[in-house]
């Protein structure tokens, strides 16, 4: 169908379903005698009579009965559609994909993001968990989520956590075999479970400061593993030291499972921040997350 009969079809619809060239020329926005002029130009490439017009009131003939019948049930369809992709407008949608650093996506985003999002069903998240200074652009992602003194100062970054602390933690079975560290330096006669991160080449230093002073402490012991899960599992089977995020070991500290040392060695530390190029190109989704993410005291 041309786009004119388009056209002059949506006008004759119109005018049969309000029973009126004025009503129907007033909710099209047209002159009545434009929506006359489009019928008969219809009911003359047709070559069929489609109304019958009298002063007082409009019919349908035979014929267009018959096209009303089959084009009008089309023309609802097409607005249902039409009105339900608006909707989307104003409704969270989409993807958004973050790359994140492991221990945050385990201890921020999962549990800020889990119950929000069965209110929202047409947002998904994908979390890639990457411990490289990714480019978000150039990789298409929507956000990332590193450290805050990590991030790069062109981005928009929201705080989502609070400040930071390791936490230096052995089982009472290990202390009962060796005597706890009183020093960083301490630790270089300890069994020490490390970390050596897919994107770095070497194990991961334990790092300590105290009264302005700062410590690098390169460790040794029989475990070494790529994420922190596990780190602290092998400390609670009594297989070494473990420096690990605080919240990880708080609970076992609490049950005495794990014993803390070197506490005062481990100050606070910048938390975790999500980071986004611009403003002007985020989706209702990704402020959906953004307001979820976001850390308030």
């Amino acid at each position: 169908m041309g786009r004119e009969n388009l056209h002059d079809v949506l006008a004759f619809v119109r005018v049969v379903r309000e029973g009126s060239f004025s009503r129907a020329a007033a909710v099209l926005g047209v002159t009545p005698s434009a929506l006359s002029h489009a019928v008969r130009g219809l009911e003359t490439r047709l070559g069929v009579k489609l109304l019958t017009r009298t002063t007082r009131s409009v019919s349908t003939t035979e014929a267009g009965e018959r096209l009303y019948a089959s084009v009008a049930p089309r023309f609802e369809e097409i607005d249902a559609e039409v009105a339900a992709v608006e909707e989307l407008r104003d409704k969270p949608a989409g993807t958004v994909r973050i790359t994140s650093a492991e221990h945050a996506a385990n201890s921020v985003l999962w549990p800020k993001l889990s119950p929000v999002l069965r209110d929202y069903p047409d947002i998904h998240v994908e979390i890639t968990v990457d411990y490289t200074m990714s480019d978000i652009v150039a990789d298409r992602y929507d956000a990332g989520v590193r450290l805050g003194d990590q991030v790069a100062k062109d981005m928009i970054a929201v705080r989502i956590s609070p400040e930071q602390r390791i936490a230096v933690v052995g089982s009472p079975a290990y202390f009962a075999r060796r005597p706890r560290p009183a020093t960083p330096h301490d630790l270089e006669r300890h069994d020490c479970i490390n970390l050596r991160l897919p994107t770095h080449g070497g194990l991961l230093p334990w790092d300590f400061g105290k009264d302005g002073q700062s410590i690098k402490v390169r460790t040794s012991g029989q475990w070494v593993f790529s994420s922190s899960a596990p780190i602290v599992r092998a400390a609670l089977a009594d297989h070494g030291l473990a420096f690990v995020p605080e919240d990880m070991a708080l609970e076992h500290i609490a049950a005495g499972r794990l014993i803390r040392v070197l506490e005062d060695w481990c100050p606070p530390y910048p938390g975790y921040y999500l980071y986004y190029p611009s403003r002007r190109q985020s989706s209702r989704a990704l402020a959906v997350i953004v307001d979820a993410l976001r850390h308030r005291e």
